[in-house]
This record gives structure tokens, sequence and C-alpha cells, in this order.
């Protein structure tokens, strides 16, 4: 067995529809033993005991609460025991399990995870029904299901809830995320074998999956529902009342699973403040979290945008450069991943500051630096890294971030130059635990700012190393662009940063609020900020009011955002405050079955069990003792299979590993059954998507200028990478062909009483920039902010005159106020 397995589209070889159809061919020969069926083989002959997925969605204001269901039938004549692996949204709490079995409701009880291992096999043995749900070990977004002992003509419905905050985008939309892709995990040697995530599902061809998804979708906001969005095909919106508050919609028939479900939903405003109130559980003690009531707070505040940007800091680009980076950004965006990142790290280094520190990393199974320590931003070494950035390629194999992490971290600081690290990654790994530890063992001394790339992006991974070091996390799928967003976070990480956040409470006397929520540090510009609090001791009588104070300071002045709110606790059947509220203190102290430390815990087993939300020592177990049949030796086992996307090319070891598997898989004997899920299961093969945003209504993404590598095409980048570090531009044959004038012109018109030929070059950029570039303005305004201080040094007095001549010259309808003179 080779020493290193990794998975997915890191290594590339060509040819892919021949290697495709040998895989195939050679997947879908019976694989028998002298026992029994292995059981990880799709065709005609071995029916998919999954038949569906129907996923009803709730959305309330800022949060969705989900109810999915799987739908089974065995339509062989032995008994089953399926197997299925499915990727779900780190964020989501998972509070219920129940199977409905031939009629029957059986509801699954929320146990120790190992207990509930142990009893899922009892009960195996014991010839009766069993079905488990639990989070992988290895990461927080995928889970796995167990059916056990499904009799022939047995139908089983499982249905699994849950509830998530719905993250905001910059342009307001509340983003809701269904994940369908799952990419198998990176497996760094010597790590642990025992995760679900070593299972490897059978694969098919992305038509012939055998299990269909279908998803309704009601929403009810008080502000009003403007609209809604997707990357998938949907029914119209339905209004269910005149005043546009409810709405429904549902996923158009015939989703094929090859791209994660995605909806953003425009309210007419989402910006005001907002408490609401829950009852607690009855039956509860008043001393826990579910027996009090409890409040959700939602601000937004309005924070004041320094005049000039922070020119301190110390800024580190961490870039995937694993094989599959490789992949195209969309189905029909036929530019990489790789070269969007290069491109994205043109801007990113045009856009820095001077005076600051940066370096840039780029990792796989091995890692380099573009520096030895991290360089200060000077016009040779912005040139010395623009030059590598043109060498870099997908070409550092796997994807190990580990590593490259701990490396940063020894670094010495640099007085004055907070640490801000970006990290860039498609890649999914089996050690995600560890890297958050890693990075939370550090966030003393830095934020990071995560951006997962592509379908499937591990939830896990990207929001968890934002969240325990105080930075934020994105996600860059289909037609967003991977610069608008990143150039967007680089202008927060250049705030000021705000400080002295507190929450105070104005509460009727007998009454207080105990916070739930982590302390909060850091606010950025254009952040939604949701706190959770207990409140205990007398509730008052209907009618009374409280009212909760956000404070902070911001460059040595006071703000505060106040909102009133009514003291009369709303119920809800679900209880879903009190679920989010246990799942953000449940991700405080989880930290992985692994990684937890043992002080935290007994705190997380018991929280989990108290609240009914699962976690990594947590799982779901529901038991059908009414059948009880002998069981003649181990049950066949099916697993579910995951589909071959059209992805143009496929890792060599991870085809060779397709077989090798097979064959280890056959021979697992009267093994265990769920041991067996554990470790001698081969893992699954990688499957990838990147797909394009369509719908009814038209994701407002503006124009891909650098998709096409024509110069007509791509003006834009070229003027970026003509700029200087100090912001200013030559006056040359390369910057005259990009404003399509003559050299001879420009130097002709160049009024030399005004500023010398940089400064004319300058604002010549400058005003193109704002004529041709309105659209991508999220991704220049940093570097013309630059540009335009600069010239604010270098023209002085001069200045309005100078802008009045450039607009002139290139017949812009610019005006000329916007540089606020």
């Amino acid at each position: 067995m080779p020493e290193k397995i990794t998975y997915g589209t890191d290594v590339w070889i060509d040819n892919f529809q021949h290697i495709i159809l040998f895989v195939m061919s050679f997947l879908q020969k019976p694989c028998v033993t002298m026992m029994h069926p292995c059981g990880l083989l799709t065709s005609q002959h071995e029916p998919v005991p999954l038949k569906s997925i129907s996923v009803s969605l709730s959305i309330y204001e800022f949060v969705a609460g989900v109810s999915a269901t799987l739908n089974y039938e065995n339509e062989e004549k032995v008994p089953l025991e399926a197997f299925f692996l499915f990727p779900m949204d780190e964020d989501s709490a998972v509070y219920s399990f129940e199977a409905l079995v031939d009629g029957k409701k059986i509801v699954a009880e929320l146990q120790d995870k190992m207990q509930a291992q142990t009893n899922y096999e009892n009960a195996i043995s014991q010839g009766h029904q069993a079905f488990l749900l639990e989070e992988n070990d290895s990461s927080r977004d995928v889970f796995s299901c167990n059916v056990g002992n499904l009799q022939p003509g047995s139908k089983v419905a499982l249905t699994l809830k849950y509830v998530q905050e719905l993250s905001l985008e910059a342009d307001g939309a509340l983003r809701f995320m269904l994940p369908a892709i799952l990419n198998p995990r990176y497996v760094l040697s010597g790590s642990p074998k025992d995760s679900c995530l070593d299972v490897k599902a059978p694969i098919v061809p992305l038509e012939k999956l055998p299990y269909t998804l279908s998803m309704v979708t009601t929403i009810n906001s008080q502000h009003g529902i403007e609209r809604v969005q997707s990357n998938c095909p949907l029914s119209p919106l339905e209004y269910l009342g005149e005043d546009k508050t409810s709405a429904q919609v549902s996923l158009a028939a015939g989703h094929k699973f090859d791209r994660d479900v995605e909806l953003l939903i425009y309210y007419s405003e989402v910006h005001t403040p907002s408490v609401t109130v829950e009852m607690g559980m009855p039956k509860m003690n008043p001393g826990c979290l579910m027996g009090n009531p409890s409040a959700m707070v939602s601000f937004y505040p309005n924070i004041p945008e320094a005049q000039s940007p922070n020119t301190c800091g110390e800024f580190v680009f961490l870039m995937d450069r694993s094989g599959s980076m490789q992949m195209p950004m969309s189905k029909q965006d036929t530019q990489s991943r790789i070269q969007a990142a290069k491109e994205t790290l043109i801007l990113l280094l045009k856009s820095l500051p001077i005076g600051c520190y940066f370096n840039i990393y780029g990792f796989g199974s091995s890692y380099d630096a573009f520096f030895q320590a991290s360089m200060k931003y000077t016009q040779q070494t912005m040139e010395e890294a623009l030059e590598k950035v043109k060498l870099m390629q997908a070409d550092l194999g796997g994807t190990e971030i580990l590593a490259p992490l701990q490396n940063i971290y020894k670094g010495p600081s640099i007085p004055g130059h907070p640490l801000q690290l970006f990290v860039f990654t498609d890649g999914e790994v089996t050690d995600t635990f560890s890297v958050i530890k890693e990075v939370e063992i550090n966030s003393h001394k830095h934020r990071c700012f995560s951006f997962g790339i592509g379908e499937g992006a591990s939830t896990s991974l990207i929001k968890g190393i934002a969240r325990v070091s105080g930075g934020a996390a994105e996600f860059i799928t289909g037609n967003d662009r991977m610069q608008s967003k990143v150039l967007r976070t680089l202008k927060q990480s250049l705030q000021s940063v705000v400080e002295n956040v507190s929450l105070s409470w104005d509460l009727p006397p007998g009454l207080s609020a105990k916070m739930l929520s982590p302390e909060q540090t850091v606010i950025f510009q254009g952040q939604r900020l949701i706190f959770y609090a207990q409140l205990t001791g007398m509730m008052p009588p209907a009618g009374t009011t409280g009212e909760v104070c956000l404070k902070y300071t911001l460059q040595g002045k006071s703000f505060e955002d106040k909102v009133t709110f009514s003291l009369q606790p709303k119920p809800d059947a679900n209880f879903t405050i009190h679920r989010l509220a246990a799942k953000s203190l449940l991700q405080t102290k989880d930290m992985g079955f692994r990684e937890t430390p043992a002080s935290d815990k007994k705190d997380v087993l018991n929280l989990s069990l108290e609240s009914g939300v699962i976690s990594s020592f947590t799982a779901f177990l529901a038991i059908n003792k009414e059948l009880n049949e002998p069981v003649q030796g181990p049950l066949t086992r099916r697993d579910i299979p995951r589909p071959i996307l059209a992805s143009p090319v496929l890792r060599a070891s991870g085809t060779a590993r397709i077989g090798l598997c097979m064959a280890q898989a056959c021979d697992y004997g009267s093994k265990s059954k769920h041991m067996f899920l554990r470790k001698s299961s081969p893992k699954m093969a990688k499957t990838s998507s990147s797909s394009n945003r369509t719908n009814l209504e038209t994701y407002h993404t503006g124009s891909n200028l650098f998709e096409k590598p024509q110069a007509e095409e791509n003006h834009l980048v070229q003027l970026i990478s003509l700029q200087n570090a100090n912001g200013s531009w030559d006056l040359n044959e390369d910057l005259a062909k990009i404003l399509d004038r003559s050299l001879k012109d420009i130097m002709a018109a160049h009024p030399a009483e005004l500023v010398d030929s940089s400064g004319w070059a300058t604002m010549l950029a400058v005003i193109w920039l704002q004529t041709n570039g309105k659209d991508m303005k999220c991704e220049w305004e940093l570097l013309e902010q630059k540009a335009v201080t600069w010239m604010r040094a270098h023209a002085g007095s001069t200045m309005h005159s100078l802008v009045k001549a450039a607009i002139t010259f290139l017949n812009s309808s610019v005006d000329p106020a916007i540089f606020a003179f």
C-alpha cells in the first residue's frame, strides 16, 4: 500500500474519457467472496436502496429550518445494511432523527457516540432493525447514515432535522446552501484511518445516479421578500399574500447532483436590528440551557469607513497549488482556478499599502514561500513577487495545509505590523480539526481570512479557521468572482480595528440576561452580528419591553446601536433559538473527537445531550425491536453511490486506488459491520463540480474581464499590472495601448506646467478606471485610492486642473467631484 494516498484531481492524466470508461467497466464487474457479495458495486443487478431525498426548507428572517428525508426501499431478496455518506453545512445544528418503517414511526435517541455504535452493533446482531446517524470524526460538515437490517420489500423513510443561521452577502442577500457535492478528503500519511471518510462510495455517471433530490422552500419575513435567486433552476416564486411577507419556491425537477444547491433571498430590509425571545422547554430544569427563555439578538452596525486605510500590517497569502486547482472555475468559464488565483494575487499585490510587509506561500503535498521571511512592500519586492506569481502552477500534488501554517506561525512577529493571513483552498483534508486547533492556538497574534474555492469546499475547514481567529470566511462557487470577494476582504482587513465591543441589557427588575455566545472582539464593516443570551428570573407580564445596546469604539470615538424588543416569549416546537445557541456554544469547545481537550469533553457531551444537538461525541440511534428475526450471517452491504462528474481530468492515484480498494473490500469475512465501515472500506473517488449560476433570475456578478487572454478583453488586468507599488503609473507605450491613444498624442496633451509625466500617466489611468471599470470597482478601489493619495502628494494644488485636463483628453464623462478636492 502506498505511504500516501491522494484523491481528487491533484495528479493529472490525459485521455480522460478512456480512463473513465475503463474504470467504469471495471467497477461494474461482480465482486463476490465465498461469504457474500461485497456490496460495493452498482448495476442493474444490484438495485440501490436509497430512492430519493426530499427536503423541506423553512426560512424565517435570518434562520433556516431544514427537514431532509431519505427514502429507502429494499427491492432485493436478502436483508441489507446500507451506508450513505453526505455533506452538510458546518453551522447546521442537527437535533432530530427518526425513522418511518413500513408506516411505524421510531424516534431516535441521542447517545454517547461510542455507546451508540455498540448499541447499533448489538441491535443488528439480535435481529433488530437499527438506524445510526453520526458526525464524522474528522470533519464537522460530513455525516454518515447507517440503515441496518433492511428486510426484503421493506420501505424506510429516515428524516433528520436541523437549523442554521443564514449568512449575509455583501449585496444584502441571505445565503442558504444545501450541500450536494461531497469531495473526498486528501489523506495524510500516518493519519487515522477509522474515519467514515475512508469509505469509498461506488461511483456512477451523473446521468445514471439512481436517486433524486427535491426541495420545497417556504420563506417568511416581516421585511418583505423582494426576490429569490439560485444557481439551480427553480419554479416561479409564488407569493402567499399581497404584502409579500410570505412566499414559496421549489427546486425544479431533475437536479443532477452536479452542484450544491444555493439560494439567495433578498428582503426589502435586512439591516434592521432585531431581538427574538423564545420560550424554554416547560419540563426542563429552569437552570439549564433549554429550561429558560433564550434571546437571539441581531445587529448590523453602521461602522464608518476610515478615510485612509491602515498602512501597517503583515499580509501573508497562503495559496492552494494542489492539482485540482487546474480545474475550471465553472462549466462555461474555461479559466482555471489557479489562473483566477494568480490574477487575484496580482490585484492583491497592487492593492497593498506602501510600508506594510508581505509574503506568498504555495502549498500542496509540500509548500514553498516567495521569501524566507515577510518582506517590506516596495517597488523591488513587488516586482519580484509578480514575476513569481506568473510562474505559479497547480503542481504541488495533494492538500497539506498544516505544515505551512506552522511555518508561518514560527516566524517572528513584526512590531507594529499585525499578521493578516489569507488562505485559499479548494481541497479537502482529513486533519480539519488539527488545522483549526493550530489556527486557534495562534489566534492571539493574527486574523485568518479564508476562501473556499469551488463546489464542495469544506465548510468545516473554511468557516472554522476564520471563526477561531476572528477573521471572515467566503465561498467562491459558480460564476462568483474570486477577485471581487478577496479584494473586499482585503479592504476590511485594512480598516481600523473596532475595539471595546460590549452588549448591555436594560431589563425589568428580577430579570437578567446571561450571554451564551462567545465574546465578540472584532467587527468588520458590513458585518451582521448575532448574539445568543439566556434570560433568567421572573418573566414580566405581557406588553413589557426590554432594551439591548451594542457599544464599541473606533479610532477613539464611541458608538452604540440600540433596539427595543418585546419580552413576551414566542413558542417554537423546534426550539430553534435554543438549538442555535447550543450550536454556538458547542463550536467554541468541540474541536473534534480527537482534538477536544479532555477538560472540555464532558461539557461538550453534556451540552449535546441536554440540547439534543449532535456533536463529535454523540450520535442518533433508532432501533425497531419489533423486527426480531435471527440474522443468517453478515448482512449484504450496499454503499450508496456518488456521481462521477464531468471533470476534464482525473487523479491517477485515485483511479489506481479504485481497483485496489475493491479487492480489499471484498474480503472482510465475519468482521463487525460497523467496524468494517470505519477501517476496511476504501475511500471515495474524487468528485468535483464547478457550476454556473442559472435561473429565471440572473445573479448580479458583472462581466468577467479576466476570463480571456486576448489583450482586447483584458485591458483592466493589464492596466493594473503596470501600476507601481507607490500607486503611480509610468508614461510608456504599454499604457498608451490600453488608453487607446498614441504615445505621441498623450505626450502632446501633457500639461507639463501642472505635473510631470508620471503624474499625467497616473491621472489618465485613474480616469480610465473610473470610465471603463465601473462594474468592477470593488476590485480596483484600493489601488485607485493608493493612486489618488500619491497624486495629491505629487500634484498638490494643481490636482483639480489636472483632473479636468485628463477627462477632456480621454473624452470621459467622469464627474471631477468624485475626487473630493
